[in-house]
C-alpha cells in the first residue's frame, strides 16, 4: 500500500511542489476511496469523526468507462483515454494527502470488459493508483454498509436498490430490532445498467410504448428474486423500508423536492412520498431529451441516462410498491471508507520493544 501511495507522491511531484504551501493539513489519519465505475470516476479523501468520516477532498469526473462496450464486449481507445486522464488528475488529489490508507476498486465495465485486465494493468502503471475488480457481492455489501447510519430502525427489512452504470445491484437485508449492524441476506446483480440501456435502447426510451417495454423487461429479470425472498409479502406484511442509492433515485429527489439546483445536504437520507416520486418519473417521462437538457436536476452529462435508470425504478416500484422511498447519496467510496477506518481501529497494536523504536502507523 504505502509503495504505491510513493509512486503516486513520485509521479505527481511537480503539481505537489507547485500547490504545497497551499495544502491543507488535517490533524489525525486520513483515508481514500476511488470508484473507477462505468459511467463516472469518483474519489474521496476523509478523515475519521465519530463513527463515520469528514470529508476532506474530493473528486468526480464522468468518463463514460462502458461507452460502446454492450456492442464490442471491450473498453473502446476514447474510453480508456477519458478514464486514464481522470485517474491521472486523481493521483494528483491524493499527492496532496498523507495518508493512512487507498482502496481503489473498479467494477461492472472492467469485470465484463474482454480488455478489462489489460486497462487496469495500464492504469495502475500509469497512474500508481492500486486499481482491483470487486465483486458483485461486495458491491451490493459496501451498499449496505454506507447506507447502515440511514436504515437502523427503519423497521424489520430493507430492500437497497444501486442503479449503476453497467449493473444494478439489489440486496435484501436484515435490521436487527436494536439497530445494530444490518445483515444482508441476499443480493442480486442485474447485467444492466444506465449506460447500457441507453445505448441499447436509444430513443426508444423516450416513447411510452418503448419505455414500458423496458419496464417490463426488467421486470422479468427481478422476478427469480422476489420468487426466492418474497419481498412483496413482507412488504404487505410492514415494516420493510425501500432505499435507492444511485444517481437515478437522487434525480428524482431533486424533481420531488423541486431544487433549483441539486443539494446533497437535501437529498441524503431523505424519505420520498412514492406516489409523489412516481409523478416526478412520469414528469421526467414527459419532458423529453430538450426538456431533460434544462432540467436543473438533470443537465447535458445526464440526459441520455435518466431514462434508461427510471426504467428500472419503475420496474423496482411496480414489483415492490411502498409508501415510501429512501434516498441515500452515498455508496461504494463510503462503503470503503468505513471500513478501511474500522480496519484500522482494529488492527492490534504491536508492542513497542524500546522507546525509541517506536513503530510507526502501518498502512
Amino acid at each position: 500500500m504505502m509503495l504505491a501511495l510513493a509512486r503516486v507522491a513520485r509521479r505527481h511531484c511537480t503539481v505537489m511542489s507547485r500547490r504545497q504551501s497551499h495544502s491543507p493539513r488535517h490533524a489525525g489519519p486520513l483515508y481514500a476511496a476511488l470508484d473507477l465505475g462505468t459511467n463516472n470516476c469518483r474519489l474521496l479523501v476523509a478523515a475519521p469523526a465519530g463513527d463515520g468520516f469528514r470529508v476532506v477532498d474530493s473528486f468526480n469526473r464522468v468518463v463514460r468507462l462502458g461507452e460502446g462496450l454492450h456492442h464490442t464486449g471491450r473498453i473502446a481507445p476514447a474510453a480508456v483515454a477519458r478514464a486514464l486522464a481522470a485517474l491521472g488528475e486523481a493521483a494528483e488529489h491524493l499527492a496532496r494527502h498523507d495518508l493512512r490508507a487507498l482502496r481503489a476498486v473498479a467494477t461492472e465495465a472492467c469485470r465484463r470488459a474482454g480488455n478489462g485486465g489489460e486497462f487496469l494493468a495500464r492504469a495502475r502503471a500509469e497512474t500508481g493508483l492500486p486499481l482491483a475488480v470487486i465483486s458483485t457481492r461486495e458491491e451490493a455489501e459496501l451498499a449496505v454498509e454506507s447506507c447502515a447510519p440511514l436504515l437502523r430502525r427503519a423497521g424489520r427489512r430493507a430492500l437497497l436498490f444501486d442503479i449503476g452504470g453497467g449493473s444494478t445491484e439489489l440486496a435484501w437485508v436484515r435490521l436487527p430490532p436494536d439497530g445494530g449492524t444490518p445483515e444482508l441476506a441476499g443480493y442480486v446483480s442485474l447485467p444492466i445498467g444506465v449506460v447500457t440501456l441507453a445505448e441499447r435502447c436509444g430513443a426508444d426510451c423516450l416513447t411510452e410504448t418503448g419505455f414500458d417495454r423496458l419496464v417490463t423487461e426488467v421486470e422479468g429479470l427481478l422476478l427469480p428474486f422476489e420468487a426466492t425472498h418474497r419481498i412483496g409479502q413482507e412488504i404487505r406484511q410492514g415494516g420493510v423500508r425501500l432505499m435507492g442509492t444511485s444517481g437515478t433515485v437522487t434525480t428524482l429527489a431533486g424533481v420531488v423536492l423541486g431544487l433549483a439546483r441539486y443539494r446533497r445536504p437535501l437529498v441524503d437520507g431523505v424519505l420520498l412520498n412514492g406516489e409523489a416520486t412516481d409523478a416526478a418519473l412520469d414528469s421526467l417521462c414527459r419532458m423529453g431529451r430538450a426538456g431533460l437538457l434544462r432540467h436543473p436536476c438533470v443537465g447535458p452529462e445526464r440526459a441520455d441516462y435518466v431514462l434508461p435508470g427510471c426504467a428500472i425504478f419503475a420496474a423496482i416500484r411496480r414489483l415492490w410498491p411502498t409508501p415510501q422511498i429512501g434516498v441515500a447519496d452515498r455508496g461504494l467510496r463510503e462503503g470503503m471508507l468505513l471500513r478501511l477506518i474500522r480496519a484500522d481501529r482494529t488492527r492490534p497494536v504491536r508492542p513497542r520493544r524500546h522507546a525509541s523504536h517506536a513503530m510507526a502507523p502501518q498502512p
